[in-house]
């Protein structure tokens, strides 16, 4: 028997698994590249004229990436010795192979310009106009990759001269808070609480990110600590197109959610996505100030709660819905955007209480949101839909994988944190690219077939 291929289930995989020349066109037909190869090459007529090829350039560090290529050495080392892969990468027969000089030279240029996140967007904004990223729901987490450099050894802090014991006096305490706001409001940014970013622009929280390797730690899947020395980079992800919308690279110590508003607000100001509806993200995020950021995006949050040994609300489940006299709780019924209240109706087990029909358990409870926006959220803590959109939150994971795992994201072969930056917004560049190729293949595959 036949088996027919399901050339709409076109996928990343496939389009490794093309003929080098087609892969390539596919993916770098979604970049601009002239725009990449205008910033690194010479504005001026003066001088000597310019003996490198950096169009060639340009596309050779893309595919370089692609192709899973380790090192810049390596890379040069292919030039040389594969007149069609040379070839593949624009260079002519006639040109001499650059050196990593060379190279070093052009992503310096790079490292001193917008030009790669300038490009991604146009990139993002192009698979928006095609119709592939109609979202509702977008998922953010981090990921941490390590840097090449060994990491320094660990300073010893100086200890503390031990406080006083006892309960300070009036005029000390006054005395103490004012030298407490003094020191929180020298700090920098992103070492700041995060409520501090709502009202910060996004160029300013994009500029003062810290960028250099730091000692970062995570607990692993068994619950125990993993230690790395390096970098973190945090994702945006549209859950089911599974584009990255926004990415943002940091110091591997920075913790999950002061990374978090950066990415929503570079969404909501850059993106014209108004199919968006949810954000979801792990405990990691559960931070009032992001809760009242999606709020004031028009956006919903399902964000996994984080207890911090809270004490538990008499009259309420571990959702924060309400609950009945006998401690049943009430089901989420629906959400009324128009007054942002939350509507529960009475339980089940109340159909045949006593205590139901002598009034003392109402049928309808509604809470407007804006009671408290991180316990009461649109769709309901602990709801099915709640659960189905908090699922969603997988997207993210999978795409750090594509990207450690086809696009090198771990080989990170530059000791500063600068320059780092550069193979974080190459590999998410080129990731974005690949998967707008891959929709316009699939997009293509479905018209020959329905013709």
């Amino acid at each position: 028997m036949t088996i027919i291929r399901q050339m709409s289930l076109f996928s990343m995989q496939e389009l490794y698994e093309m003929e080098p020349t087609q892969r390539y066109d596919a993916i770098f037909s979604a970049i601009d590249l002239s725009s990449i190869v205008h910033e690194v090459t010479k504005k001026s007529h003066l001088g000597a004229p310019e003996a490198l090829n950096y169009p060639a350039m340009v596309i050779s560090i893309l595919i370089r990436l692609v192709e899973g290529i380790p090192t810049m050495k390596h890379l040069i080392k292919r030039l040389n010795e594969d007149l069609a892969f040379k070839r593949n990468c624009g260079f002519l027969v006639s040109d001499s192979v650059p050196s990593e000089a060379s190279y070093s030279r052009l992503l310096t240029k790079l490292e001193n310009s917008n030009i790669l996140a300038e490009v991604q967007e146009k990139v993002i904004l192009q698979a928006i106009a095609e119709g592939f990223i109609t979202d509702d729901t977008v998922a953010i987490d981090a990921t941490h990759f390590e840097a090449r450099d060994q990491a320094p050894p660990k300073e010893e802090k100086p200890k503390e001269e031990p406080q006083k014991r006892g309960r300070k006096t009036k005029k000390e305490r006054e005395q103490w808070l004012i030298e407490q706001a003094e020191k929180e409001a020298n700090l920098p940014l992103f070492e700041k609480k995060i409520e501090a970013q709502l009202e910060v622009s996004l160029a300013q929280l994009r500029r003062e990110i810290p960028q250099d390797p730091k000692w970062g730690i995570k607990k692993n899947s068994e619950g125990k600590n993993v230690f790395w020395y390096g970098y973190k980079g945090h994702l945006a992800v549209g859950t089911s197109s599974q584009y990255i919308l926004q990415s943002l690279f940091s110091s591997g110590n920075l913790n999950d959610g002061k990374a978090a508003i950066p990415l929503l607000k570079g969404i909501h100001e850059r993106l014209p996505l108004n199919s968006l509806r949810y954000q979801t993200m792990d405990a990691g995020y559960d931070f009032e100030p992001i809760y009242e950021q999606v709020y004031r995006m028009g956006q919903q949050s399902v964000i996994a709660y984080n207890k911090r040994n809270e004490r538990e609300r008499v009259g309420f489940d571990e959702h924060f819905a309400p609950t009945c006299v006998r401690e049943h709780s009430y089901r989420y019924d629906s959400f009324d955007p128009k007054y942002e209240t939350l509507k529960y109706t009475r339980p089940k087990e109340c159909h045949d209480c006593p205590l139901a029909n002598d009034g003392l358990c109402q049928k309808v409870y509604k809470v407007k949101i804006t009671t408290d926006l991180r316990k009461y959220t649109a769709p309901a803590r602990g709801s099915n839909v709640w659960k189905s959109i908090f699922k969603q939150r997988t997207a993210v994971e999978r795409v750090n994988a594509y990207l450690k795992e086809l696009f090198q994201l771990n080989n990170v072969r530059h000791r500063s944190g600068k320059r780092a930056k550069v193979h974080f917004d190459l590999v998410t560049l080129v990731y974005n690219a690949s998967k707008l190729a891959v929709d316009r293949i699939r997009t293509s595959h479905q018209q020959q077939q329905a013709a």
